[in-house]
């Protein structure tokens, strides 16, 4: 079947799908019109703020929302139902996996990976004026890799290369190079301890998951 999807306004090389807006109209006063990069691939129902910056090759899913005030690398994708607030800043080749929220003033490095259902908190005390003044999301540094299902508290530093378990709660600062989980997360080991992939699944040939836990993933001392 042919493709409905045209040339996007802002320049050579970017396709979107009908029902994306580029360009949409801000009500601050101090921004100017959207910068994207050349070569994006914009998925229906992405939404692209005036007053942001964004780099070559930019993809996104469906129902993707990029507020104003962002600037966003080269080789960036965000897929579907994710919205990055407004005043971000996001290095080069950061994937942004499902349904996340990336919280106003939250600084990703380059190489980071959010997996599905990453939320990430800017306001400590909801509803405290000062708190608001001083609002602020965490920074996550290069390469840090984020599991599915994670909440990151305000002001949080992840060290470059951390890796957090699913289901964490990241309430203080995690160190760069080791595993984090727990609520609260806390590190547990060096990424570099982590046992080989191989040594913890098994092939099932039944299934289209062609791969099992060994044991059912029992315990054996060890954590994931």
């Amino acid at each position: 079947m042919p493709s409905d999807r045209t040339a996007a306004p802002h320049g050579t090389g970017r396709m979107a799908d009908p029902g994306v807006l580029v360009g949409y109209p801000v009500s601050r006063t101090d921004t100017g019109p959207l910068v994207l990069g050349a070569g994006a691939t914009l998925r229906s129902g992405t939404v692209l703020y005036d007053g942001s910056t964004i780099g070559q090759r930019f993809q996104t899913g469906h129902g993707v929302v990029i507020r104003e005030c962002c600037a966003i690398g080269d080789d960036v994708c965000v897929w579907s139902n994710s919205v990055i607030d407004y005043g971000c800043r996001i290095g080069n080749r950061v994937k942004i996996h499902c349904n996340c929220y990336v919280a106003q003033f939250t600084e990703l490095d380059d190489d980071v990976f959010l997996a599905p259902g990453v939320m990430i908190a800017n306001d400590l005390y909801p509803g405290d004026g000062r708190s608001a003044e001083l609002m602020a999301g965490p920074r996550i540094g290069a390469a840090a890799q984020i599991g599915v299902n994670v909440t990151i508290l305000p002001y949080v530093r992840i060290g470059a290369g951390a890796l957090i378990g699913a289901g964490s709660v990241v309430t203080r600062d995690i160190p760069a190079a080791v595993v984090a989980f727990g609520n609260p997360a806390a590190p547990r080991r060096a990424v570099t301890e982590l046992p080989v992939i191989d040594a913890r699944v098994i092939t099932d040939t039944t299934s289209v998951s062609s791969h099992r836990l060994a044991d059912g993933g029992a315990v054996t001392g060890h954590p994931p």
